[in-house]
């Protein structure tokens, strides 16, 4: 027998649940504004309502004329004229964020926050402690639960792997519970679309669909062999063990997060060097304070920008060593920016920079004797931008900041 094909025992099986916050910025948009937000029924978060920016959610009603995160808001708006356009503080959804893992860490024994709005539980060992329940009875258990602690519906997916879960809690929504039981992996995952499984994306679905194989049970089929000549060696493999399931990843607490960014819509469409690199020292600040609150250190630096035609570009850099200064972060940022510039001069209507490659800040660095710069990072910069994480910690966010984002002023 192929060992990704080795069928799970009820005895060894893993009890893994992935929670997934249902419409988690239109819920959180509601809850915040009950009188405006909370009665529309018809609910785009993200943009303004003379249809600028873009959607970062919609409720389901409003998905129903097809609106989908990441649309423009105007496309958005054009296609479901009754909705109603709202913000959403990004405390408001840190603090609800926290509300919900906080509650399922009183129910689950080991949590891990996969996004602001996912969570997988691992249950494994529990049925004892929990009265021999089912997977499902326990899940819905813990929907209900949180949903009256929170006020944030949740939608839950799971099975004896995380990949299995994910899938699974897209099956649930909205509001619902879907476990895929032991033993039923394969049949599960044969009635899917491949373009379903986390991974695979648009440009690999089409390679696919060229071969013949558009759902799961078509790809499961091929032999690796075949897949690896197609795709080549490593995507080959990977593709094969994906149709089958194949997950041994744990759910971890303390695995670290994965990226930090941040981005910004702009009312008027951006077109001068003087007025983008203002916006750019704003954003490459508010980033690297996240990431130096956070203990990470960054290896890879992104610039996104958005033309005013919806054309999305985005430059990335990756250093010999990771930084964590707002001077280092932003001096790369400049020269992506650049580059992006020169590419293409047109106008900008959105602007923003993440951060991957994410280390943990701990030990202490080797410097140089006469403090070489690591990746031009100097510990002068590592200091400068430690003082000001104080003095905005002491006097607000507002009370300093860099000069360079002051009306008038070069960045």
């Amino acid at each position: 027998m192929d060992p990704n094909d080795a069928v799970t025992s009820p005895q060894s099986a893993r009890r893994i649940l992935l929670v997934d916050c249902d419409a988690f910025f239109v819920q959180v948009a509601r809850l915040e504004d009950p009188e405006g937000a909370g009665k529309a029924r018809f609910l785009i978060v993200g943009g303004t309502p003379t249809g600028r920016g873009v959607v970062t959610s919609a409720s389901y009603e409003a998905r129903a004329f097809g609106v989908r995160s990441a649309m423009p808001t105007a496309q958005a708006l054009r296609l479901c004229p009754e909705a109603t356009v709202a913000p959403v503080s990004r405390n408001a959804v840190a603090e609800k964020s926290r509300h919900v893992r906080t509650a399922l860490e009183r129910l689950a024994p080991v949590v891990q926050a996969a996004s602001v709005d996912e969570f997988y539980l691992d249950l494994s060992g529990t049925e004892r402690l929990f009265a021999n329940e089912t997977l499902t009875e326990t899940a819905r258990r813990i929907r209900e639960d949180v949903l009256a602690t929170t006020e944030i519906s949740v939608s839950i997916g799971g099975g004896t792997r995380r990949v299995i879960a994910k899938l699974a809690a897209s099956r649930a929504k909205p509001a619902g519970v879907h476990v895929v039981q032991v033993g039923a992996e394969q049949d599960f995952l044969n009635e899917l679309d491949l373009a379903e499984l986390p991974g695979i994306g648009p440009a690999l679905v089409e390679q696919l669909r060229k071969r013949g194989l558009a759902r799961v049970r078509d790809a499961y089929e091929v032999q690796q062999e075949w897949l690896e000549r197609w795709l080549g060696t490593r995507r080959g493999a990977w593709l094969y063990r994906r149709v089958r399931g194949v997950d041994e990843s744990a759910v971890d607490p303390t695995e670290r997060r994965r990226s930090i960014s941040a981005e910004r819509t702009f009312f008027q469409d951006l077109n001068t060097s003087t007025e983008l690199g203002r916006r750019l020292l704003e954003i490459t600040t508010s980033v690297a304070g996240s990431l130096r609150k956070r203990a990470y250190r960054a290896r890879t630096i992104t610039v996104k920008i958005r033309d005013a035609d919806f054309r999305t570009r985005t430059r990335s850099r990756t250093l010999p060593e990771p930084v964590e200064s707002n001077a280092a972060i932003h001096e790369v940022s400049k020269e992506l920016l650049r580059e992006l510039r020169a590419d293409r001069d047109v106008p900008v209507r959105l602007l923003g920079v993440g951060l991957t490659g994410l280390v943990g800040d701990e030990g202490e660095r080797q410097l140089g004797l006469f403090e070489e710069p690591v990746a031009g990072e100097t510990e002068r910069d590592r200091n400068v931008s430690k003082v000001f994480d104080q003095l905005q910690e002491r006097f607000g966010r507002g009370a300093v900041r860099p000069g360079g984002t002051l009306d008038g002023e070069e960045s």
